[in-house]
Order: structure tokens, then sequence, then C-alpha cells
């Protein structure tokens, strides 16, 4: 007897959530850029989540919303560091810098994932279940 697993998972990555981490690295550094003006950054980069949480939640792809901080993160990582050079100068900007891509990308990420998440997860039980597929398929002998 021959027992087949089908796999339904498909790449994490889409060319949506590539889009999405552009757009989150430009309102990054432009929030970087722009100091004391966090609020209109904050807006765009809410509504900017929660339009991939609601492409993530139609898709049924609620899992993914790990992987966006990450494909953020690269992404930003080297624009953001400049970012903070030219608004606090060379030797200041790469001490507030390297705090600023890495710990507060951990704080940045955690909120993209609780937003982007829960975004996702309205809209998929809105949406509603997929259709039911067998996931296993059993091939008789011959």
């Amino acid at each position: 007897m021959i027992v087949d697993l089908r796999q339904r998972a498909r790449g994490n990555i889409s060319a949506v959530m590539v889009v999405w981490a552009v757009v989150m690295t430009v309102i990054e550094v432009s929030w970087e850029l722009r100091a004391g003006r966090t609020g209109t950054s904050l807006l765009e980069g809410g509504i900017a989540s929660a339009l991939l949480g609601v492409y993530l939640g139609w898709r049924r792809r609620v899992g993914a919303t790990v992987v966006a901080p990450a494909v953020n993160w690269l992404l930003a990582w080297f624009p953001l560091w400049i970012a903070a050079m030219v608004r606090h100068g060379l030797i200041s900007g790469l001490v507030v810098g390297l705090v600023l891509v890495t710990l507060g990308w951990l704080i940045l990420s955690a909120v993209e994932i609780v937003w982007i998440g829960f975004v996702a997860l309205v809209v998929r039980s809105f949406r509603g279940r997929a259709p039911e597929e067998p996931s296993v398929t059993i091939i008789p002998p011959r």
C-alpha cells in the first residue's frame, strides 16, 4: 500500500508581500527623516498593513503574517540605517541606526504581526471555509 500525502502549502513570500515591504520601507524611512510627524507615518503604516492583512485573509494565508516583518526588515535595514545617519549625523547615526534597526525592528514586527494577523483573521472569518479537499490520497495496490 502507498500513502501519498498531499502538500497544499505554497510559497510564503508573494509579490504582494514584497510590494507591502517596499511601501513600509518608504514609510519607515520617511518616519525617520520627518522628526515630530509620527502620527502620519503611523496612519500610513497601519493602512498599508491592514491592506496586507485583508489580502492574506482573503487568500487564507494567515500564517504568512509571521514572515511579512522579516521581509520588511530585509528590505528596510540598509535604507533605515542611512536615514538615521542623515538625521543624526554620521557617528551618532551609526549608533542610533543600529538600535533602530535591531531593537526597534523587534518592537515594530511584534506590532505588525498582531495587527496584520488580526485583520487577516477577521477577513478570513467573513470569507468562510475553503472547500474541503482530502488531505490523504490512498492509492490501492495493483
